[in-house]
């Protein structure tokens, strides 16, 4: 089968198109054959193994070949075992932490996937998992009425997000770059920040602070809450990473407030509620490219460049 493929960490250029062994499944697994992929920062971080914590079982070289976690496609074989699942069904789901997807075909375990809802594509499908789940998960934080802010807001995850907020009159502030302000009032951002001209962490206070791309101090995060009020991190930096565990549950007893990391939980239990609001015309799925398969390495720097309004795809063949 053909598939994406890095021997080494680095930018987009690592990257080539191989012919590989198709894989097996195993007990408790299902193969699928991809027919579409979407970009998560777990990918663009696994590519450059950086934050630190992205080498987690291989330090020097990638311990996953294949990248792409959240995929839809169909069932072609099914292993020993594996119940509630015949060949020909259309699923999809993320398969973090084995990623794989990057290919024509995927071995996934049974847990880690459901079946597609009917009335999404299989590319709006793939857009759902791992973004979805991080939105729901974050939007249940904020109370009806309360002011939250979500830093990087213009990439997969806020696109769920601020819909899903505004849906539960929550007051959003969104802040990304510049290009993407329009964009985040389309979504329902009621309040909108250009990160390169203003710092938000002296704007506010708010009630719930929500940053997908964490690279502050806690203090900074603490300054711009309100009494009570709550900050979660949910990717960044290392550093920023390692403070909120340590310092912020130290600063939170000293001042009231609440500052620690989003634990996601994954798995369909995650994500499978936002395709169905998906696919009931409840929230959007926002798909800003799609890529062929050869052109990963495009897709990936598209992503990690900043420049995505939502979700960005992987096309690995017709949906």
């Amino acid at each position: 089968m053909r598939a994406v493929v890095y021997e080494r960490y680095g930018g987009p250029e690592v990257l080539e198109v191989r012919d590989v062994p198709k894989p097996s499944p195993k007990a408790g697994e299902v193969l699928v054959e991809v027919v579409a992929v979407s970009i998560n920062l777990s990918d663009w971080e696994g590519l450059r193994g950086s934050p630190a914590y992205a080498r987690f079982g291989g330090l020097r070289r990638p311990a996953h070949p294949i990248l792409g976690t959240d995929i839809a496609g169909r069932v072609v074989a099914v292993g020993e075992g594996t119940t509630g699942f015949a060949v020909g069904d259309e699923v999809y789901g993320d398969n973090l932490p084995r990623y794989g997807g990057f290919a024509e075909y995927v071995a996934v375990p049974g847990s880690a996937i459901v079946h597609k809802p009917a009335a999404l594509t299989f590319a709006e499908a793939s857009a759902i998992p791992q973004s979805g789940a991080i939105a729901a998960q974050a939007v249940a934080l904020a109370e009806p009425g309360s002011r939250m802010l979500l830093n990087g807001a213009g990439g997969g995850a806020g696109a769920f997000a601020i819909p899903l907020a505004a849906a539960k009159g929550v007051h959003v502030t969104a802040v990304d770059n510049a290009g993407k302000l329009d964009f985040l009032r389309e979504l329902g951002a009621e309040h909108v920040i250009d990160y390169r001209v203003t710092d938000f962490t002296r704007t506010g206070p708010y009630d719930l602070i929500v940053d997908l791309v964490a690279h502050r101090s806690v203090f900074a995060y603490r300054r711009a809450l309100a009494r009570g009020g709550r900050c979660v991190i949910v990717g960044g930096t290392a550093r920023a990473l390692l403070r909120m565990v340590t310092v912020g549950p130290l600063l939170g007893l000293l001042t009231g407030a609440h500052l620690g990391v989003l634990l996601v939980r994954q798995g369909p239990r995650g994500f499978a509620p936002v395709a169905a609001l998906c696919e009931s015309g409840g929230a959007p799925v926002r798909i800003d490219r799609v890529f062929p398969l050869e052109e990963v390495p495009a897709a990936l720097a598209w992503h990690g460049e900043g420049r995505a309004r939502g979700k960005v795809v992987v096309a690995v063949r017709e949906d």
